[in-house]
Formats: structure tokens, sequence, C-alpha cells
């Protein structure tokens, strides 16, 4: 790759998340339709797709099922493409445990989640609902993050808010961030994930404290609008001229609009053109990202 060439931007597309189609009528669910959608969204410019599957608190063997259900037809036709789970929601809570069986099967992606936040909907006066807290520990981060390196998976470290980007930091200064590694930075609307607010609102000055806060650390990095239209907003252009990469889709999208996810990617392809990067294939990506294994398992010599 040319040194003097702008840097390929990553565009990931989380296409459903927690929302059902009664949310929006567009949101894949079923394996077919996740096949589907990020086929679409892969022809459509996405380098990666993230996604949940329709099954809640079941056993680890059977989400790995169910995710491989979408997998093996989207492998079958794309050797390349890149996905990734969110974590294994299960009776005991939140657990990485899917990792390490989803990784044997061909995954090339991992996640870690490195903090705890609360999440919710609002009464009719706005005021936050509900008692979950979406908590990952010091020790459960620790975990991820070991199976990842274990199982040569390069982590999606979703940042909720700045205390989660100083926590894995503290992993990447003592050399123990896995290869392969990126930072989805989380700038929230008032609408949230589930209602409810959190984190730095979607302005510039707030990807500037996350940036100020990651520092000299050469981890890539995506900006993401929590409950808003990414590319819509001023921070995904701001973003791409600071050399960073996007992540959208259903499943953090809001607006007055119904778009698909693969008119959200083809939006970003095209304002992505207009600051004049390039969009990355899955095979860049994978080579940006210095993820560990190729396509078809190899393991990838460090750099």
């Amino acid at each position: 790759m040319n040194d003097d060439a702008p840097t390929p931007v990553i565009i990931e597309c989380a296409v459903n998340g927690t929302r059902t189609k009664t949310d929006h009528p567009a949101v894949p669910t079923t394996p077919e339709e996740v096949t589907a959608d990020a086929l679409a969204c892969l022809d459509a410019g996405a380098a990666i797709v993230h996604h949940h599957v329709d099954r809640f608190g079941v056993p680890v063997d059977e989400a790995v099922d169910r995710y491989l259900e979408a997998w093996r037809p989207l492998w079958a036709e794309r050797p390349d493409a890149l996905v990734y789970p969110t974590v294994h929601l299960g009776d005991d809570g939140i657990s990485y445990d899917h990792l390490e069986p989803l990784a044997g099967h061909g995954l090339r992606i991992g996640l870690c989640d490195p903090g705890s936040v609360n999440l919710g909907p609002v009464d009719d006066d706005g005021v936050p609902l509900g008692g979950f807290v979406y908590a990952n520990s010091f020790a459960t981060i620790d975990t991820a993050l070991r199976t990842c390196a274990d199982h040569h998976l390069g982590p999606a470290l979703a940042i909720y808010e700045p205390g989660f980007l100083r926590a894995a930091l503290a992993w990447w200064r003592a050399g123990r961030l896995p290869r392969g590694s990126m930072f989805k930075l989380y700038l929230a609307t008032e609408r949230g994930y589930l209602g409810a607010p959190f984190g730095l609102p979607p302005t510039r000055t707030a990807l500037d404290a996350y940036l100020e806060v990651l520092g000299d650390c050469d981890v890539p990095w995506a900006v993401s609008v929590v409950g808003g239209d990414l590319v819509a907003s001023d921070v995904a252009r701001y973003a791409l001229e600071l050399g960073g990469h996007l992540h959208l889709g259903l499943e953090f999208f809001a607006g007055d609009r119904s778009p698909t996810n693969e008119e959200l990617v083809t939006e970003a392809v095209a304002l992505c053109a207009s600051v004049g990067r390039p969009v990355a294939t899955p095979h860049v990506a994978a080579a940006l990202l210095d993820l560990p294994r190729t396509a078809d398992g190899s393991l990838v010599p460090a750099h």
C-alpha cells in the first residue's frame, strides 16, 4: 500500500442489535435475513458485519449454532466476509464463552466491552427507568481479552463512555491488548441505546475528548452515533478527516426516515468518497487491523 495514499475506511455495519421489526421493518432477525442483509452490506462497501442472534438466555452451544446458521451460507458466498457476534447472555449473565467454539468454525474478529454502564428506557418525563447495569468487571474484561488472544481473534472493543477507553488502554500499555484490536467510540444522542442517554454526545468536541484519552495509542478507531444518524451528523466527516473509520447500522440508527442497512452503508461510501478516502474491502480491512488469521484459518506472521 502506498504510504502517501489516504488510508482506506473500514465501514462496519451493526445490522440489528436488540431492535425488532416493530422498531424498524428492515431489521434482519432470522439467520436467513442476516445472511442476505450481510451480503447486501458487503456488496455496498461494508468490510465488517456485526449482529445479534434472535435467541436470548440460551446455552452457549445453541447460540453458537444460531450464529453459524447465518455465517455458513455467508462464508460460502463470501469467504472473506468479516463478521462477529455480540456478548453471550445466559442464565449466569454476560460471558464470552461462545468465542472459543466460534473461533474453531472460522471466526476472525472477537469482542470485548471494557466497562460497565446503566442502560434502560425512560418514563414520560424522560427520567431513566429500570435497574439494568450492563456490567463487565475488570476480571470479565481480562477473560474476554485473554480468550481473544488465545484463539487468535482481533477484538472489537465497544467504548460506551471514556472510562471504557481508559480501561482498555491499561491493557494496551501493558502490551496485553490482543493483536487486531479496534476501538468503536460511541457517542450517544438523548435517545441512547434503549431510551436513556449515556456517555458523550455526538459532537466534534466529544470526539476530540475521546482522542485526547486515546493519546499516542495507534489502535485503529471508528466513530458511532447511538440513537442517531451517523452519516447525517457532524462527527462522521470530522472522524474521516482525522483518519478514523465508521461504525453504523440499524442497531443504533434513529431518525425520521426508514433506511435499510444497505442504504446506510451506501451513504457512508459516498461520504468517504467526498473526503477523498477509499473504502476498505474485507481483505484490506483485515490487513489494516492486522488480524491474526486469514480467511482459511492460517496464522498471519506478526509484523
